[in-house]
Order: structure tokens, then C-alpha cells, then sequence
């Protein structure tokens, strides 16, 4: 018969790891998890701003999308992809965000109400206005429209209504109006992404601060 050796660890060897197990522990509690870490905004800026002169065109079509990471040609896109990619930049995934939240919170978000829908899909939840306008509010920051456009921060999310009743969104840059009154804003209205002074152009119906450091 084979007998098996115990070994009886000594009370420095068991106080060593406990020490180990603690330290392993505080690094996984203490470790961002992705998607949910401040994030700067210069840095958000930086990632909607690399989109201009690649993003040259405008398509509303809906299409199928791997998840999570999914995305249309970088060369095309609508108003929210802007927002998406500049996110995604630095290591936050919207459409898993979005879908999560809406999953577990399907009646708080507009979907039934404005498309008819009943369940959530993957494809273009995260890419409608309406969507991000209930995630940054639930998720965020939801700033008073009435504050002044020179208060805005770089970063910074603010929605409109377009004069055809089409909500929009783009993203507060870190360049300012040539009087300075205002941030220009990036965003794709029709044409591509673009860096423009366009903030007070529309009627303002959403302001948000999400992650922001």
C-alpha cells in the first residue's frame, strides 16, 4: 500500500498566502473593468476626431453586426457611429452596454413606443438617438439644456432635433467658435464626420456627460 505523505504547512508558509491570496483579490477588485473606467475627454475628442476624412459618406441602412464590436464600413455610418467609434477608442463597447442595459430594462427605453418593437436587437439599438439619449441619462450625466454652450466640456454628448423632426447627436470638441462663445462639435449630419460649429445650430434636446473624468 502506498501511503501519501501530509504535509502540515508552517504558520509562515499559510500566513504567505493568505498574504498572496488578499493581494490577488485587491487586483481584481481594484482593476477597471472595461467599459465602466473614467475616461478623459481629450481622449474621446481624439477618437471622433480620427474619423474625419475617413467617415466620408452617410447610410441609414440597417444591417447585420457581429457582437460585441460590431460596425459598419468605417467609411460610412450615421450620426451615432460617430460617437460609437470615438467610445470604442478607448475601450468602451456601446453596443454591449446598450443591449445589456435595454435587456434587463427593455420598458425604459422608447423602443415599443417609437418602432413597436417587444425584445432588443443587437443590430441598431445602440445606433438610435433615442437609445443613447435613456442609456447616457441612466448610465451618466444628464446636463440642463438651458445651461450656457460655453459650459460644455470636451467630450461632452448633446442630441437635437433636426428641422425634419430627425433626433441627432454628435460629440463637444476641445476647439472652440472663432468668438468663443462655443464648442464646435463633431459629428456626421449627412456628409461624413466633421468638426464643426454647429452646437447652436438645432434646437438642443439632450446634454450628457458619460464617463468623463
Amino acid at each position: 500500500m502506498t501511503h501519501c505523505k501530509v504535509y502540515k504547512l508552517s504558520h509562515s508558509s499559510s500566513s504567505l498566502r493568505f498574504r498572496f491570496v488578499l493581494q490577488f483579490l485587491l487586483l481584481i477588485i481594484l482593476t477597471p473593468v472595461a467599459g465602466y473606467c473614467d475616461v478623459s475627454g481629450s481622449s474621446l475628442v481624439q477618437g471622433a476626431r480620427e474619423q474625419i476624412g475617413i467617415t466620408v459618406g452617410y447610410d441609414p441602412t440597417y444591417r447585420s453586426l457581429s457582437y460585441p464590436g460590431g460596425d459598419v464600413p468605417s467609411s460610412t455610418g450615421v450620426c451615432t457611429d460617430v460617437i460609437i467609434r470615438a467610445y470604442r477608442k478607448v475601450g468602451v463597447d456601446l453596443q454591449k452596454l446598450v443591449h445589456e442595459d435595454m435587456k434587463a430594462n427593455f420598458s425604459a427605453y422608447p423602443s415599443k413606443r417609437i418602432w413597436g418593437l417587444t425584445t432588443t436587437d443587437k443590430n441598431i439599438d445602440h445606433r438610435r438617438v433615442p437609445n443613447l439619449q435613456v442609456f447616457f441619462s441612466r448610465k451618466g450625466r444628464s446636463l440642463p439644456v438651458s445651461r450656457a454652450l460655453s459650459e460644455a466640456l470636451p467630450g461632452d454628448i448633446f442630441t437635437w432635433d433636426l428641422p425634419s423632426g430627425v433626433p441627432h447627436i454628435g460629440i463637444v470638441s476641445n476647439k472652440r467658435s472663432s468668438d468663443g462663445s462655443r464648442p464646435l462639435v463633431i459629428h456626421n449630419i449627412g456628409s461624413g464626420a466633421q468638426e464643426e460649429d454647429a452646437a447652436a445650430e438645432f434646437r438642443i434636446t439632450g446634454w450628457y456627460r458619460y464617463l468623463l473624468n
